[in-house]
């Protein structure tokens, strides 16, 4: 119908991420502000806000359960909240240490000249990192899991998309036809 139910209100900045938990009872929101909240979709009321970056929270998403969420922020850090009470269980990422003679972190070799051609792949349960995707010429710009966490897509500025199997880490298919970069990927 194209009705609005509610209108969240309570960030201090802009929000520039979201996400549904599965069960599409909770909305989670990210914001500049440097906090996440979460919402209870049938009340219309915050439920929490997630504080604890030190900068803007630029990502995040629900597990396939709903009970954790994992949110990435300008700091270089990665969370993970437990829905249920709010509170950060782990930091999986902190900012790496082992850069290069110029100054640039290697996560892959195209990296050299810039760091976001490749997407690192990490484990959300140890928090270390299992593999480097490789393949884009210029940024990678989003990434998603499909809902099984099989496949990996990433969008890029150089204009194409690329899926991944997330067992193999190898490229299944380049999707290509775009004049110009693409943004998001879902």
């Amino acid at each position: 119908t194209g009705k609005c139910y509610h209108t969240f209100r309570g960030h201090g900045a802009e929000i520039v991420c979201l996400s549904f938990n599965p069960q599409s009872t909770l909305l989670a929101t990210g914001s500049m502000d440097t906090t996440a909240k979460l919402w209870d979709l049938e009340k219309g009321e915050e439920v929490a806000t997630l504080n604890g970056h030190s900068a803007e929270i630029i990502a995040l998403s629900f597990n396939t359960t709903g009970d954790r969420i994992i949110t990435g922020s300008f700091d270089h850090t990665v969370g993970v909240w437990d829905v249920g009470t709010g509170r950060e269980q782990n930091i999986l990422i902190k900012m790496p240490t082992n850069y290069n003679a110029t100054g640039k972190y290697e996560l892959c070799e195209e990296a050299l000249q810039c760091p976001c051609l490749c997407v690192q792949l990490w484990s959300a349960v140890t928090g270390t990192a299992i593999a480097t995707l490789a393949g884009h010429s210029r940024e990678v710009l989003d990434v998603c899991f499909d809902y099984a966490g099989q496949r990996i897509a990433t969008a890029s500025a150089d204009g194409s998309a690329r899926v991944y199997n997330a067992g193999t880490k190898q490229c299944i298919a380049k999707l290509e036809g775009h004049e110009d970069e693409i943004s998001k990927v879902s």
